[in-house]
């Protein structure tokens, strides 16, 4: 059974993650190199009995940036895991002032230059001089880049001989040492009232204050992407932002305040009281600003995401037939405009009708996102014999009959092509897209339909540019018999396309509901075969033959939709169904529980399962540690659970949570999962 969920978990990858394959590999073998780090010893002759300062030089390969003790709205930050002689500790991490990075309104504290965490070690009195001194350090973190995070691990180490504790890396140490926020003497205030939050932090007038910002340390009580307005009162500046959503406030805010690049000040503030300072106006403009940079973010998120989409299995033997008939056809540049146009035109009105069913389903209180379609049984075998029709299309089979396209020209084909692609793509997801459409969500209304419109833009983009440079087209390959071939080989992405769905199907509805899919794709397969063969003697493909693809279609979406769900899915033997009312249980019991929230067609959900929840030592933990495992399955969108999970703000899977023994509130789990993470809850 394992080994066909790796082959179906395989189809998965090869369908949805051609553009971002090597760097998730990369993850999953733990290999990446994307953070260059070192340690460093302010003395390579430590002195016995007085604190010994490491540094962790910090090198992020560029494009990638590591992640600040808070990472913010995304992300986990770094574990240290120290082995070192007896009797010598090591205290907490210092870490420099970090930057910050808005991703599609989601607010990440962030490194892409050089930077150093530094960590005092006290050494232990009485070693004698010569003495070696080894250091050993496993650390595991998260790297992004603007397509992909990677979890990775790493091993370092260092050899020392104890001695007379002369530095011997003084300027260095220096610097770094410049980087780490001082502690402020006074004590600062906070404030909330009306969703607003204000924080009083003592500042002399006579100071300069460059860029300022405040990252919080404590979570969950500011809302980390909201914008911030600094305030200068005297002795005093103010900062001004957004009170994070269910936020428990009364204790002490910590956190650090930034007045110039690579400086800032540690500041710990109390529940007080703040008086009212100007720039009410600012903030609200500040605010209006940062929505319209989250929706322009956003929409050119949803162009390149869509632009990527078309080297998907599901989306590229369509782009790619349509592109070589024009090479074939030899069509004047007023046509292939006019192609181009209505290509993208049926990608684009697509696009906007999905975004508007969701947008309207959403308002009307469902908890659907991107391939929502996918929760309903009737619209996968809709999809699961579509696609197996243009597989066979693409095989030979036969040749399409009206609505004409893929091959065929015309502007209405053009058109009917570029509505088929976009509604073929639905299954797949891309790089930039996940963010992009997950901002969409949250935007209002028109700005929105622009993203998803953009989605369709990036989508049509390829044919779009062949269609109006004449020189692309001259690159295309001159036609000739090797399209029949290539075509022949453009139809195994589209049956991997089909398998993937039909995966999804029997997962969802059981073997029953799956093997009566099967018998409507050969169905198809003899009606195709049928017309393909009138086609072959010069007749048309023939009303009966389409009247009887169509009754296929119908019928067999209609027997499906009316299948009984399966019962829910569990991963592993050691998890239960989730219910809110077993998590209570649980809870009243003061047991630790993991909650995950997955559904079949959610792949990051499917590679955190294999690469981390459904592993021997991650399982051997929550047994040690008496750990309870439940599992959401969202597959079929139960409204009960949708609502459960936009309660934890979120639009929908993955959603991990992690209730600690007596906590009020749940620990929200980054989205990317690694075993060591999860290996320590509960301990």
């Amino acid at each position: 059974m394992r080994s066909l969920r790796c082959v179906l978990m395989t189809v998965l990858l090869a369908m949805c993650g051609l553009a971002s394959g090597p760097a998730l590999a990369e993850s999953l073998n733990g290999s990446s190199q994307h953070l260059m780090m070192t340690l460093v010893a302010e003395s390579d002759h430590p002195k016995a009995g007085a604190p010994l300062t490491i540094a962790l030089a910090t090198t992020p390969e560029k494009g990638w940036h590591g992640y600040w003790r808070n990472p913010g709205d995304a992300g986990f930050p770094a574990t240290f895991d120290w082995t070192l002689p007896a009797g010598a500790k090591a205290g907490d991490a210092e870490w420099p002032v970090p930057t910050t990075l808005l991703i599609a309104g989601l607010m990440n504290y962030v490194y892409e230059a050089p930077y150093a965490p530094l960590v005092t070690i006290q050494v232990p009195a009485g070693l004698a001089a010569g003495t070696k001194f080894p250091i050993r350090l496993k650390t595991g973190y998260l790297v992004c880049s603007a397509t992909i995070c990677v979890p990775e691990e790493k091993a370092l180490s260092l050899d020392l001989t104890i001695g007379d504790g002369a530095p011997s890396q003084a300027a260095a140490f220096a610097g770094w040492r410049q980087a780490i926020p001082k502690p402020l003497d006074a004590g600062a205030t906070y404030a909330a009232s009306n969703g607003t939050m204000r924080i009083a932090i003592p500042f002399p007038a006579s100071a300069k204050a460059d860029k300022a910002y405040f990252f919080p340390v404590t979570t969950g009580a500011i809302e980390n992407g909201a914008a911030q307005t600094v305030t200068r009162d005297g002795d005093r500046l103010t900062i001004s932002t957004k009170v994070a959503a269910n936020a428990k406030l009364g204790g002490p805010i910590e956190g650090v305040l930034r007045i110039g690049d690579g400086q800032g000040l540690s500041v710990k503030a109390t529940s007080g009281v703040v008086a009212e300072v100007a720039g009410t106006d600012a903030a609200t403009s500040a605010n209006g600003e940062s929505l319209w940079l989250t929706a322009l973010v956003a929409f050119a998120g949803a162009v390149l995401g869509g632009l990527i989409l078309n080297i998907m299995p599901c989306v590229f033997p369509i782009l790619s037939l349509k592109a070589l008939s024009l090479a074939r056809g030899g069509a004047s540049e007023k046509d292939a405009r006019g192609e181009a146009l209505a290509y993208t035109a049926g990608v684009v009105l697509v696009c906007l009708g999905l975004g508007a069913a969701i947008l309207a389903l959403r308002a009307g209180g469902s908890a659907v996102g991107w391939a929502f379609q996918l929760q309903h049984p009737a619209a996968i075998v809709v999809l699961l014999l579509l696609s197996a029709a243009i597989a066979f299309n693409l095989a030979g089979l036969f040749e399409v009959p009206t609505p004409r396209f893929a091959g065929e020209s015309g502007a209405s084909g053009a058109f009917a092509t570029g509505a088929l692609a976009a509604f073929i793509a639905t299954p797949c997801t891309g790089p930039f897209m996940g963010a992009a459409l997950g901002a969409a969500l949250v935007l209002p209304w028109p700005a929105a339909l622009a993203v998803f419109g953009g989605l369709g833009i990036g989508l049509s983009l390829p044919f779009l540019a062949i269609g109006f440079i004449p020189s692309w087209r001259r690159w295309l390959p001159k036609p000739g018999v090797w399209m029949e071939t290539f075509r022949h080989i453009l139809s195994v992405p589209m049956f991997l396309t089909a398998i993937a769905l039909g995966w999804v199907l029997g997962r969802q509805t059981g073997v029953d509901t799956l093997t009566l899919a099967l018998i409507a794709v050969l169905a198809v397969g003899v009606v195709l075969w049928i017309g393909g063969t009138r086609q072959r003697k010069g007749k048309a493909f023939g009303v009966v033959a389409q009247a009887l693809l169509l009754a296929v279609f119908v019928g067999s979406a209609v027997l499906i939709a009316r299948a009984p769900p399966v019962s829910a899915k569990v991963a592993t033997s050691g998890d239960e169904a989730f219910t809110e009312a077993r998590l209570a249980s649980l809870r009243a019991e003061k047991r630790p529980v993991f909650v995950y929230f997955t559904a079949d067609w959610c792949l990051t959900c499917k590679v955190n399962e294999k690469a981390a929840i459904d592993t021997a030592g991650v399982r051997d933990a929550f047994a040690k540690n008496k750990v309870a495992a439940l599992i959401g399955d969202w597959t079929d969108g139960d409204p009960v659970m949708g609502r459960f999970i936009q309660a934890h703000n979120r639009a929908g899977v993955p959603l991990y949570l992690y209730y600690a023994p007596g906590a009020a509130e749940p620990t929200v789990l980054p989205q990317v999962l690694t075993p060591a993470l999860l290996e320590g809850l509960g301990a």
